[in-house]
This record gives C-alpha cells, sequence and structure tokens, in this order.
C-alpha cells in the first residue's frame, strides 16, 4: 500500500499517513482509499500545501493540507504523472506544473512515448 506521510521535525513521529492512490479495479468494487505503487515526490509549499502526483494506476494529481493530510482538490492528468511537480509565479498568478508521461504503468493502461506537461492555475491562493 502506498502512502503519503508527514513527520514532525520537532519530535521524529508521524504527524499523519494517509493511503496514497488506488487500484481502479479496486475502487470499481467500492474498495477505495486503498493505496497504490507511487512513483514522484511531493512539492510542499510555505504556504502549507502539498502537491503530489505519483500515483501510477488512478492517474491523479493531488494537493493536500499540510498540517493534517486533507484533500484540498484533485483532478486526473491524461497519464501518471511519475515526477515531482514544480511551482512557480508570473505576474502574481502561481501555477504548478507536472510532467505526466505515463512511464510506469502497467500494460494496457494509457502510456506515451513522449512527455506531456500539465499546469494549473491556482486561483485566487497563494502558496509561496
Amino acid at each position: 500500500m502506498g502512502t503519503l506521510n508527514a513527520i514532525s521535525l520537532n519530535t521524529g513521529e508521524y504527524a499523519w499517513k494517509i493511503p496514497l492512490g488506488e487500484y481502479p479495479e479496486l475502487a470499481a468494487q467500492q474498495l477505495a482509499h486503498t493505496g497504490s505503487e507511487n512513483y514522484g515526490g511531493p512539492n510542499v509549499t510555505a504556504g502549507g500545501v502539498v502537491f503530489i502526483g505519483a500515483t501510477n494506476f488512478e492517474r491523479k494529481f493531488h494537493a493536500f493540507e499540510s498540517r493534517t493530510g486533507k484533500l484540498l482538490w484533485e483532478k486526473t492528468l491524461p497519464y501518471s504523472g511519475n515526477a515531482t511537480p514544480i511551482t512557480y509565479e508570473v505576474d502574481g498568478r502561481q501555477f504548478v506544473v507536472i510532467a505526466a508521461g505515463g512511464g510506469r504503468n502497467r500494460p494496457g493502461t494509457p502510456q506515451r512515448s513522449g512527455g506531456v506537461y500539465v499546469a494549473f492555475s491556482v486561483s485566487g491562493a497563494r502558496f509561496f
């Protein structure tokens, strides 16, 4: 089971630990939030948001609240985002970008031989 973990640097203990990703076959059988293989790391912003793709089979990109692990939003990518996202600002607007190429997909799932970059504009919020 794949998990996303936050560890307190003051205590060395888990602040929170949640399943990350799910297998579509299990979700179809009402077995959600199982966790799955993950390839790629998170980007944690000073504003308290954790951005991560990494979920290999469901192809989702997530934003979590860094203090609690609460899911803020998620979007399905065209291919799995097996990469660590970046965030940047242009003219006061923040963007978060992830490469989504599906490079670690299992046979029979969407895959692409080139890179696809997916950018999200984080409207009305600043996470730096």
